[in-house]
């Protein structure tokens, strides 16, 4: 690949990027070793000040954005446009909105039409460089009402974008995965080498996205996405997040209805930041590893959420608490030592500030 430009993160360290794959496996497994708590905070801050990771702006010019009419992709057209790149946006508008989109409409090239139409994704694909591919069914509920209909979206389509990746020689697929596949697996935090459990059907297509994209032959970058929230998520939608149907209810003065005690906890990462982990992995000169979690590494109960969001609108909310819903992790929080450690990714905005966003501004 051409390199327009070389970006330099982190301190004044000696790490050469040739040594660093390296130097990158062994911190990660000292950093795997430690006991939770201070001194392992500590040691990831450290390395991370010091490791000075190069990472090179390919020449991917002209990007594609799968479900680019939602919630993450329009945040993503945004950000590439930003960027200088030509966009090509893929959405069936299932759940997509095309006023997500209406501020940059005569600056993409919007094709609506499914992923599971072959010959849309293979015209949505030509003279592509990167693929950020964030279309999905996503959804546990929905797929435990629909697992064949939501398979094929999410296994199927995926199967598709990546078939047609590789034929239109794509330089690099950046997908959405998701902390689902960890399941209710008790370790915490949740880390990229344990096991798979997927506990849902919704996390089993993504489990059977990234074996996919394994073997597709296609260079590609999996980002377990945690808990999303931000502006132009749908609260309409009985699947939407919860941060965005609680800000809905308590806004407009209704009952909040909780799913188990309120203690299930869930690692809130405002979307943003989850645009940038995106570009960062796409822009990236060489890739060690392939698969990474986005998240904040910290732990956020439903009921905290509430407080929080009673504080910043500066009003009360009344709770009511129904049985825990099947398929429901029960606790969630990552570790992101690894995309920290190897491309400098941290997240910037606060759980709170970003609830503080969510009202006053979107």
């Amino acid at each position: 690949m051409h390199n327009k430009k070389a970006l330099v993160t982190g301190g004044a360290g000696g790490l050469e990027t040739h040594g660093f794959p390296t130097l990158a496996k062994l911190a990660a497994f000292l950093h795997a070793c430690l006991p939770a708590g201070r001194g392992k905070q500590m040691f990831s801050r450290r390395l991370s000040s010091r490791a000075s990771l190069v990472i090179m702006k390919n020449n991917l010019q002209k990007a594609l954005v799968t479900g680019g009419a939602g919630f993450i992709g329009s945040h993503l057209v945004d950000a590439l446009l930003a960027r200088g790149h030509d966009v090509v946006v893929l959405d069936d508008l299932s759940t997509g909105k095309l006023e997500n989109l209406s501020h940059v409409a005569n600056k993409i090239l919007f094709i609506q039409g499914s992923i599971t139409d072959k010959v849309a994704v293979a015209k949505a694909m030509e003279g592509v460089d990167v693929v950020f591919h964030q279309a999905a069914v996503a959804s546990v509920p929905k797929s435990i009402e629909d697992p064949e209909g939501t398979h094929a979206v999410n296994v199927i389509g995926t199967q598709n974008i990546f078939d047609a990746a590789k034929d239109a020689q794509v330089k690099r697929v950046v997908y959405a995965s998701s902390c689902a596949v960890y399941g209710n697996a008790p370790e915490l935090p949740k880390r990229e080498r344990m096991l798979k459990a997927p506990a849902s059907p919704y996390a089993e297509h993504k489990s059977q996205c990234e074996e996919i994209a394994a073997h597709s032959g296609v260079e590609s970058v999996g980002l377990r996405y945690f808990n999303v929230f931000g502006p132009r998520q749908d609260p309409s939608s009985p699947y939407s997040g919860v941060i965005s149907i609680f800000a809905k209810r308590l806004l407009e003065g209704e009952d909040i209805t909780i799913y188990g005690d309120g203690e299930t906890t869930r690692d809130f990462i405002f979307v943003s930041d989850v645009v940038a982990a995106n570009i960062i992995v796409a822009e990236a000169h060489a890739l060690i590893d392939h698969i990474f979690n986005v998240g904040t590494g910290i732990e956020t109960s439903l009921n905290r959420m509430v407080a929080v969001f009673e504080e910043a609108l500066g009003m009360k909310s009344h709770v009511f608490y129904e049985a825990a819903r099947a398929g429901d992790i029960q606790r969630s929080v990552a570790d992101i030592f690894r995309i920290q450690s190897e491309f400098g990714w941290s997240p910037t905005v606060s759980f709170k500030e970003g609830i503080e966003k969510l009202t006053h501004e979107g």
